[in-house]
């Protein structure tokens, strides 16, 4: 359905979905004296650091509280009914089924408070995952039946203190961790080692001794965030603090070619702090990009779009900002093969009541990027589901999406390209892991509770969704 096609109440109530009102803005400079300044990052960063003191007050974290849980148990008229007549493990879902549950606590961690989340798939098919904690990492693998099974962990590095934020990304058949923690660095674990441990037995890695490489080039050792580019063997490091430094919380290159011996390649710091990243060979329309090392840079307040090729000598290629943003967090190039939509998301904009957003039903903005240098911001969706939106990763035409408390929310994207207005773009699945919010206005609540990341990848099609204060959970669109 394209926009031009509306007229009316039939385009008012499309556009309360959907809509290519929003537009890409030229960045404020005043507005961008506080994002360069960290005050917004901070003020971020301390309204979820009073949610989670809140929950630690309240007993929300103590993960040893959620018993574990198995299925599979279906998705029925809108319910995954996990522990029959408990409303704290009955789940609201739409086509997303469950497998398994298992907590912080199940899962060897001692101070629960879950993160990042990533896994790797060995030459055989069996499929691992990394669960961050805010002491360590947790492995285990998710077995062909769905069942989530815990193989041991990695504790932070010595030194470090615990921090919830850490965040975790996958190079060939190692897992690569950050922490915002001081005196942390950059944690590369061979994922291998997992391949011959007995479940009865699981093993705590030690560290440094069982990595297979650490770097720690960082200013003061913690980074916000990792960035992979697997096809040209590197990491970024983005967001490590403080802005002051050389490098001014840019995108910092590490070399990953031999992992035991990870060494500096540059950095880029022409647009400051940079909160994540998506790095990838360019494949795209824009012929005179084709082949460059393109990052795709959320910036707080931007999407800038580097040329990293070279990275002693990076280039702006555009810094493009749009209309109510508020703290620019992830965005994911739909198609890495024909890169020519991006899809945003803004952590901030419901939580701030600014922009399309202001009613508390975060917004995924759809980017034409045909042209690097001109990016324009296409249109938008917005959730039916009440919440903020975090992390999001597209696979194979589907944006699947981490809404904190609105759980794992599925959107098919793959219209994109005949209507960049998102006119096409559904919601297809979701489900809502964090029942607590259920009975609340709107069915949900704009807070920092529930699921900060998942792992959408795996061919078998399981899902590993982590939550801060539970656990994991394995869940699966239905059939």
């Amino acid at each position: 359905m394209r926009f031009s096609h509306l007229t009316g109440l039939a385009l008012t109530a499309w556009q309360s979905q959907h809509g290519a009102l929003a537009r890409e803005l030229q960045p404020n400079a005043l507005a961008a004296e506080r994002y360069e300044s960290g005050a917004v990052h901070q003020a971020l960063m301390s309204h979820k650091k009073a949610t989670w003191d809140r929950q630690r007050n309240n007993g929300a974290m103590n993960s040893a509280q959620y018993a574990a849980a198995t299925g599979p148990v279906a998705c029925i008229n809108g319910t995954a009914k996990v522990v029959a007549g408990d409303a704290m493990n009955t789940f609201r879902c739409n086509k997303i089924d469950f497998y398994d549950f298992v907590s912080h606590t199940g899962l060897g961690s001692k101070t629960g408070e879950g993160s990042s989340s990533w896994g790797w798939t060995s030459p055989e098919g069996r499929e691992f995952v990394v669960i961050a904690q805010a002491d360590g990492a947790a492995f285990a693998e998710i077995t062909s039946a769905g069942k989530l099974v815990y193989l041991g962990r990695l504790p932070q590095s010595k030194g470090a203190a615990t921090s919830i934020w850490r965040e975790i990304r996958g190079y060939k058949n190692y897992i690569v961790i950050g922490s915002e923690a001081s005196k942390h660095g950059v944690q590369i674990f061979d994922m291998s080692k997992l391949l011959t441990v007995d479940p009865a037995k699981p093993v705590t890695y030690a560290t440094p001794g069982d990595l297979t490489g650490y770097w720690n080039g960082l200013p003061a050792g913690s980074t916000h965030n990792i960035v992979i580019n697997e096809e040209k063997q590197y990491a970024v490091a983005v967001g490590a603090q403080p802005r002051s430094s050389t490098c001014k919380s840019g995108l910092i290159f590490i070399d990953l070619k031999d992992p035991k011996n990870p060494t500096s390649l540059g950095c880029a710091s022409g647009d400051g702090y940079v909160h994540d990243a998506q790095c990838i060979v360019y494949r795209g329309p824009d012929t005179k990009y084709v082949g460059r090392d393109i990052c795709y840079g959320y910036n707080e307040d931007t999407l800038t779009i580097f040329d990293v090729t070279n990275k002693n000598a990076t280039n702006i290629i555009s810094r493009t900002t749009y209309e109510g943003a508020s703290y620019t967090h992830q965005g994911w190039v739909t198609d890495p093969n024909w890169q020519a939509f991006l899809v945003l998301d803004d952590e901030y904009d419901e939580y701030d009541k600014k922009g399309l957003a202001a009613s508390g039903y975060p917004i995924t903005y759809f980017w034409n990027i045909t042209s690097l240098e001109k990016p324009k911001q296409s249109g938008y969706f917005r959730s039916p589901g009440y919440g903020i939106d975090h992390n999001q990763f597209v696979v194979n035409g589907f944006s699947y999406q981490s809404h904190y408390g609105a759980g794992l929310r599925v959107i098919d994207v793959t219209s994109l390209p005949q209507d960049a207005t998102g006119g096409g773009v559904k919601e297809v699945g979701f489900f809502d892991v964090y029942p607590e919010d259920d009975a609340n206005t709107n069915g949900g609540s704009i807070d920092f509770v529930g699921t900060w990341s998942h792992y959408p990848f795996f061919k078998s099609g399981f899902i590993l969704v982590n939550t801060i204060e539970r656990g994991a959970f394995v869940v699966k669109r239905s059939a």
